[in-house]
């Protein structure tokens, strides 16, 4: 087995759980609406938006950190398959 096997299996997984976060994340947003409640007849309409976009706000920061630790590992795991292919070569 490859010494890059375990860094590819990390890579997958975070990357697979980023990937999910994104489409919650975006259904989530679907649901979204950009209005004023003035009503107070609106205002299980206006507790909604707001649990919705609490729900948001937890995931979005996860979602920036999921993809910045996939676009390092995957950077890393570039170089030290170059690194080796080069130590090969010599």
């Amino acid at each position: 087995m490859s010494m890059l096997m375990w860094p590819l299996i990390v890579w997958g997984v975070i990357t697979a759980v980023l990937i999910i976060l994104l489409i919650y994340r975006s259904t989530l947003a679907m649901h979204e609406d950009d209005q004023l409640f003035l009503n107070e007849s609106e205002s299980q309409m206006e507790r909604d938006q707001i649990e919705l976009m609490q729900k948001l706000n937890k995931v979005t920061p996860i979602v920036k950190w999921l993809g910045a630790a996939s676009g390092a590992l995957i950077l890393i795991i570039a170089g030290v398959a170059l690194y080796q292919q080069l130590s090969q070569m010599q």
